[in-house]
């Protein structure tokens, strides 16, 4: 809240969208962290087109040890296949999602898969660039699972 001319007058929440086109998921992940809990709403798109650096086969392998010590659907912990809901638990990751302050940023932050039409005209940030190395994006390791 910022007071102005002797009146109280709400801050207009800061909205950033973000690319997730070729970016690496750990790094993307740090920032979105860090803007969320300084209370912007982080909106990220293209989530199925971010990339996790590495051997393809030994990633694939992790995941899937990941989700077989899931267990029930009743207990968790329950990890998707789904590319923005694999991007959305590893922001969650990075937040401390267990006190009322992580909470709230988790909430700020919402991913699609691609780009919704209200976020085509939007200035974006290009969290991504060029990668010479091994990689696995998303997408190949939601179907692979």
């Amino acid at each position: 809240m910022m007071k102005k001319g002797g009146k109280i007058e709400q801050k207009m929440e800061e909205k950033v969208v973000i690319d997730a086109t070729h970016a690496i998921l750990g790094r993307m992940a740090s920032y979105v962290a860090k803007q969320a809990l300084r209370g912007k709403h982080v909106v990220i798109v293209n989530c199925s087109k971010a990339i996790i650096v590495g051997d393809k086969n030994l990633i694939l392998k992790d995941y899937q040890a990941a989700r077989r010590r899931g267990g029930s659907a009743l207990r968790g912990p329950n990890i998707s296949k789904v590319s923005y809901r694999i991007v959305k638990r590893t922001v969650r990751g990075m937040l401390p999602y267990k006190k009322e302050r992580g909470r709230k940023a988790l909430g700020n932050v919402i991913c699609f898969n691609d780009l919704p039409k209200e976020y085509e005209n939007a200035h974006k940030i290009k969290a991504g660039r060029q990668i010479t190395t091994r990689v696995i994006t998303l997408e190949e390791l939601s179907k692979l699972m």
